[in-house]
């Protein structure tokens, strides 16, 4: 009996591989064992970075947010604690937002909270 080789589906997985490296340099996109290397680690970095991206953008309403709160003399965490106090239900990607867009409306808040707080 012939022996069989796969030389159609290991063309076709290289070919896969090589055509996912597209866009990388020298060798890179060139050559099969490399371009593999390339293609993994690169598949690797976006797994763990779809997570990342989203503790980085936390990081950033908070940085935003705990600027804009001391502006009207109040810390992030005072703040984050006046409002579940008083049951405001806005999260931290639209406090931040609205501190960037409407500082008029977020200073209102910030100073709502104050008051409430200084009349316990």
């Amino acid at each position: 009996m012939p022996r069989a080789n796969s030389s159609v589906p290991r063309h076709r997985r290289h070919r896969k591989i090589v055509k996912a490296a597209k866009g990388q340099w020298g060798a890179r996109h060139r050559l099969f064992r490399t371009a593999k290397e390339a293609v993994e680690r690169g598949w690797r970095y976006g797994y763990r970075d779809r997570r990342q991206k989203k503790r980085n953008f936390r990081k950033l309403w908070i940085t935003r947010i705990n600027a804009a709160v001391r502006q009207h003399g109040m810390n992030y965490s005072t703040f984050i604690n006046a409002l579940s106090e008083n049951q405001v239900l806005i999260n931290r990607k639209q406090l931040s937002e609205l501190a960037i867009h409407e500082p008029e409306a977020f200073g209102k808040l910030v100073e709502s909270l104050k008051s409430k707080k200084t009349a316990k």
